[in-house]
């Protein structure tokens, strides 16, 4: 479920060489199948207008380049269907800097014909059998209101049924959900509506963010704070899932498809090596009660507060926008070449696999929260930040089959695979030349820092004790030769 979505700020972004070229090179070392992103509706993307008689007028150029793409590189479109057309909205309340409009549409027969329209394009286009492996997302968060949806719950509700039924009309078999609420918000009162009112859903969407503290703060002016119970956002997951478990509709897919560490696109902690532990612990303790957990985005080419003006800014990305990789980025890249096979493992802070051609992995970390009281992260991860040794840390994996094995380490942590350290080291530059983007990259390339040939014979244990310093995340790959 790691790896099932991954999201990205608006759909017009999409449209960016630089962004083409961050989302395929994340596909292919990371393997999303799904990428979800807001605004596909929005004026930007010149979906809809009307005529001088008030009658539709629809128009998908943008979006079919923006899908075409998806399409050729084999990632799916998990389609957030939001926000409002212009010409189809109540008001002009906005969000963001490139001004999603947040208000009910004027006319909810309109905005049905709106949605039926685009998924008969996307029929016409791609063909129902792909479309059947899609989902269809209506909106986003409209329980912050008046921030994302100037309607109330019940007026939610009405545009989603409106909406779940336009997408159904076209084919019974296209899997509609919502609410896509901030906070797990909203999920029992969701299903007993659709229960209660005959309303078709599919699956339970919902967000969750690792913030003890704070508020949306699109500069890091406020302060969000790290929440520091050690099952954040993780409680919140397995919450949804009883939810659901326990409802009238207790087999829907929960999607998780929004979840970082924090919801501010200027915190530091994104940028920093804490986050690559921070997030192989939260997807640990979910185990598998969301079908998808998709991470709060794939790069820093994302515009809600504007343009950034620095390299580095604590953006939501797993990549920078010049396409440095963030700590974050390669424990997605390790999780990914993690064996479908899971071993058993008694650890909480590890997984063990194998794959089908006797070639074994391990992924193992050390996750430690380390922000001081009455600090938030604006203050802390925006630093050097030396980690503290935590003594050896022993790998013990018994009944290793007999023969030789390549023996591939990667870490991940204080100075290891960590851009932004090293981008402190060159004096924290407000832009970046060709070559310091290079050396950056050079620095961080994810390479192993270690390669042996080992042989296990006897069946004995393969064992390897290793140097362990605070929020460490190691990958051993013993690779069958």
């Amino acid at each position: 479920m790691f790896k099932e979505c991954v999201g990205a700020g608006r759909a017009n972004e999409g449209l960016r060489a630089d962004w083409q070229q961050q989302l395929a090179y994340v596909k292919k070392e990371c393997g999303f199948r799904y990428i979800r992103m807001h605004g596909l509706l929005t004026d930007d993307m010149a979906v809809y207008t009307e005529d001088n008689k008030g009658n539709p007028q629809y128009n998908y150029m943008y979006v079919d380049v923006l899908f075409d793409f998806l399409h050729s590189i084999g990632i799916k479109p998990f389609v957030e269907l939001g926000f409002m057309p212009g010409r189809l909205a109540s008001g002009n309340t906005t969000i963001f800097w490139w001004r999603g409009n947040v208000t009910p549409p004027k006319d909810y027969e309109k905005w049905a014909g709106l949605v039926k329209n685009l998924t008969e394009h996307f029929t016409e286009r791609y063909g129902a059998d792909e479309v059947k492996t899609w989902y269809f997302e209506v909106w986003n968060e409209p329980n912050l209101s008046p921030g994302f949806w100037t309607g109330t719950q019940e007026d939610y509700f009405k545009l989603y049924k409106y909406a779940a039924q336009a997408v159904k009309s076209v084919n019974k078999a296209y899997r509609v959900g919502g609410p896509g609420t901030a906070g797990a918000a909203w999920e029992p009162e969701m299903i007993e509506y659709c229960h209660k009112n005959n309303v078709p859903i599919d699956f339970i969407s919902t967000h969750a963010y690792g913030v003890g503290q704070g508020f949306l703060d699109e500069y890091g002016q406020g302060g969000t704070v790290l929440d520091k119970n050690p099952m954040s956002v993780s409680k919140e997951v397995l919450q949804s899932r009883k939810e659901i478990a326990e409802s009238a509709m207790p087999n829907l897919e929960l999607h998780y498809t929004e979840w970082s560490s924090s919801y501010t696109p200027a915190d530091a902690i994104h940028d920093s090596y804490h986050s690559a532990a921070y997030v192989l612990q939260k997807l640990k303790q979910v185990g598998n009660a969301a079908n998808s957990m998709s991470y709060w985005v794939f790069t820093d080419i994302f515009e809600e507060p504007g343009p950034r003006y620095t390299p580095f800014h604590g953006g939501f990305g797993m990549l920078n926008t010049q396409g440095i990789n963030k700590p974050v980025f390669y424990s997605y890249q390790f999780l990914n070449r993690l064996g479908d096979i899971e071993l058993v493992n008694k650890d909480q802070a590890s997984w063990l696999c194998k794959d089908s051609s006797g070639n074994l992995q391990a992924l193992v970390w050390d996750y430690t929260y380390t922000l001081p009281d009455s600090t938030n992260n604006q203050q802390y991860y925006n630093r050097d930040l030396p980690s503290k040794p935590k003594g050896k840390l022993k790998i013990n994996i018994a009944n290793v089959p007999d023969g030789n094995y390549a023996l591939e380490m990667y870490k991940v942590g204080y100075r290891d695979n960590d851009a932004y350290s090293t981008y402190l080291s060159i004096g924290k530059p407000s832009q970046l030349s060709k070559q310091q983007v290079e050396q950056i990259k050079r620095q961080n390339d994810g390479s192993p820092f270690s390669k042996e040939i080992i042989t296990i014979k006897d069946g004995h244990a393969f064992s390897k004790a290793l140097d362990l310093r605070e929020n460490d995340v190691f990958f051993l790959n013993m690779i069958k030769l």
